[in-house]
């Protein structure tokens, strides 16, 4: 099957799908007044949606697909949710990201379901700050998953950090932890959110700044998958660990985007910052629409932007990263 395309020629070979909007988490660039449900939210997509949604998608080209939330690991049928995609022959990927706080106990049961790539967010190796900025005292717990992923059998396990300016203070600690342990250590540059504007302000720092330093520093780019994120990868030959960077303010980010996302409640949005989402929900309901649902994906493409338009401060329906995971 040929990958979804849009009319700029850009292919789709990777799923996020948000399977809750719920966090435990209450991150000070995200949610940092916690989880607020809406008052008319509708129910997640249930295991048996989340199997059509992976069907179509795969049927139209997709190898990767990314559980995301909220914190994925909140839904009690998640071992399921994995089990249902893995069902699909397609899917080659079924990666998660999480905050990490049930990976100590759960990391080798879902591997075992059929989780293949794990990334954990992470964004300081000093617990009393993370503490600040994740409102939650379980850097020890979070710490003990990326062991037990590791001894999981993961090959590699990657760890989100959010880049802001407090950060460069840290990267030599960041750097001499990933010296022996095969980790992909991934800065991701903060993003402006409709409820984020002035903590943007204050923290933003520009990914372009740590690339000059991991060039300087002897780190080499490396070539990414036609399914891979957006990160560039970076290797070094003193090192086991790898080094990414997503920078989304950087020229032409959006030239080689290969990703679609889907939201909890069975929206389909072309990009992170765009405008309302395509409803995908009525087409769930039964396997006989899924020729119908595969239609509505493909017609959907024709709407997809060239770029994010983040440069103009336009953040589209992004209230904040929780909200269509990230």
């Amino acid at each position: 099957m040929l990958p979804l395309t849009d009319t700029y020629q850009r292919k789709f070979y990777y799923l996020r799908l948000s399977i809750t909007d719920v966090c435990n988490f209450r991150c000070t660039y995200c949610l940092p007044d916690g989880y607020r449900p809406s008052k008319d939210r509708e129910a997640f997509l249930s295991v048996e949606e989340v199997a059509r949604v992976a069907q179509a998608f795969g049927q139209l080209g997709t190898t990767k697909i990314r559980l995301t939330g909220g914190e994925p690991s909140m839904r009690r049928d998640f071992s399921d949710i994995i089990a249902a995609i893995r069902q699909q022959p397609a899917i080659q990927q079924i990666a998660m990201t999480t905050n990490g706080y049930r990976l100590a106990k759960e990391a080798a049961n879902w591997r075992t379901a059929g989780l293949t790539a794990v990334n954990v967010s992470l964004d300081s190796l000093d617990a009393r700050q993370f503490h600040q900025i994740t409102g939650q005292n379980k850097f020890t717990e979070v710490m003990a998953g990326i062991d037990a992923s590791l001894a999981a059998g993961f090959p590699v396990v990657k760890i989100n950090v959010v880049l802001m300016k407090h950060l460069t203070q840290q990267l030599p600690e960041f750097l001499a932890w990933i010296k022996d342990r095969p980790l992909q250590l991934r800065f991701i540059e903060l993003m402006e959110t409709g409820e984020g504007n002035d903590y943007f302000a204050k923290h933003h720092l520009s990914g372009e700044h740590l690339r000059r330093q991991l060039v300087d520093q002897g780190w080499q780019i490396v070539t990414r998958a036609a399914d891979a994120g957006p990160a560039q990868i970076f290797i070094h030959p003193d090192y086991l660990g790898q080094i990414g960077l997503i920078m989304p303010y950087d020229k032409g980010f959006c030239d080689s985007c290969n990703r679609l996302r889907v939201s909890a409640i069975g929206q389909l949005h072309l990009c992170l910052f765009g405008e309302q989402g395509i409803d995908l929900r009525d087409l769930l309901q039964a396997d006989a629409q899924q020729s119908a649902l595969q239609e509505r994906i493909q017609l959907s493409l024709a709407q997809k932007k060239q770029t994010h338009f983040l440069h103009q401060g336009m953040t589209g329906m992004a209230r904040n990263l929780s909200y269509i995971g990230g």
